[in-house]
């Protein structure tokens, strides 16, 4: 089920996962999106293992069996979760989205969070006590798969504020 052969309407789908690079503001808007919809919010970061977590600090990028296991228990998560899920996770590939909702078993609709280079550097150098390096941004940059007419998605600029970020994607998601 990796991809739903024909796509339900956004509104009508309980899963969601903000995604994109670290910077884009995945945690910030998932929570406050959920918050929204009343939906239960799973924050990604807190499912890395303690060894991802350091590999990350010391700069070094995930491999995709670093991931593996990291999406399999977000998917779990958002399966055993009743009513709606907003989930932060990077989902930097295509084939990361695809086995989210393999492991999720329904469709889950991918919020990407689109900024430039220049504005997730600077948010990354502005933010304190967390894990993940800042010199990892050309890596993650270098990876993702911005999600394509196959998937189930919603880009959205974060060249502006929370609640518009917010509002957009309600608007988009309730259409």
């Amino acid at each position: 089920m990796s991809m739903v052969e024909s796509q339900p309407a956004y509104s009508d789908v309980r899963l969601l996962v903000v995604m994109g690079s670290s910077g884009c503001g995945k945690s910030t808007v998932g929570s406050a999106l959920a918050q929204r919809l009343e939906a239960v919010f799973i924050e990604g970061d807190d499912h890395h293992s303690p060894e991802n977590k350091a590999k990350m600090a010391s700069s070094i990028a995930l491999t995709d069996d670093d991931r593996w296991p990291w999406l399999a228990q977000l998917s779990g998560a958002m399966r055993a979760s009743a009513g709606a899920v907003v989930v932060s996770c990077s989902a930097l590939k295509k084939v990361y989205r695809n086995h989210i909702c393999d492991g999720a078993g329904e469709p889950v609709l991918f919020v990407y969070l689109h900024g430039s280079s220049e504005l997730l550097a600077e948010r990354l150098s502005a933010r304190e006590d967390h894990f993940m390096s800042k010199r990892l941004l050309d890596s993650q940059l270098a990876t993702l798969e911005v999600p394509d007419d196959d998937e189930l998605s919603i880009t959205v600029k974060i060249d502006q504020s929370v609640d518009s970020i917010v509002e957009e994607i309600l608007h988009r998601f309730r259409r």
